[in-house]
């Protein structure tokens, strides 16, 4: 029997076998069910045949992208409007300041 971790054959091959997830559960301290070994065994071998395929297509000619369609930020023009005067707005300010809102103070500090 060879030295070699049960885990560098399945992934030379491309095949997650239950070993191969028996193996890598066993790094992690995760107890695994039979059932659960099979059906992580599949799910993990089915990823890693997608990899393959994205890899496949995507080769030096590729750019790398975060996002499919380019993301612009929609904004819109910064217009001047009626604003409120400082009364107004301390109008229902249930206290008030100097012309300013009165609030409680931060972490205890009297202000």
């Amino acid at each position: 029997m060879s030295d070699t971790p049960a885990a560098e054959p399945a992934a030379a091959s491309g095949e997650i076998t239950a070993e191969t997830v028996q193996h890598l559960a066993g790094l992690a301290r995760i107890a695994l069910t039979d059932a659960e070994i099979d059906s992580l065994s599949h799910e993990l071998d089915s990823i890693l045949t997608n990899i393959a395929k994205v890899s496949e297509v995507a080769g030096p000619e590729v750019p790398a992208t975060s996002h499919p369609i380019p993301i612009n930020n929609v904004t819109r023009r910064d217009e001047v409007a009626d604003v409120l005067t400082r009364e107004e707005a301390l109008r229902n300010a249930p206290e008030t300041t100097d012309g300013m809102f009165r609030v409680s103070s931060i972490l205890g500090e009297e202000q």
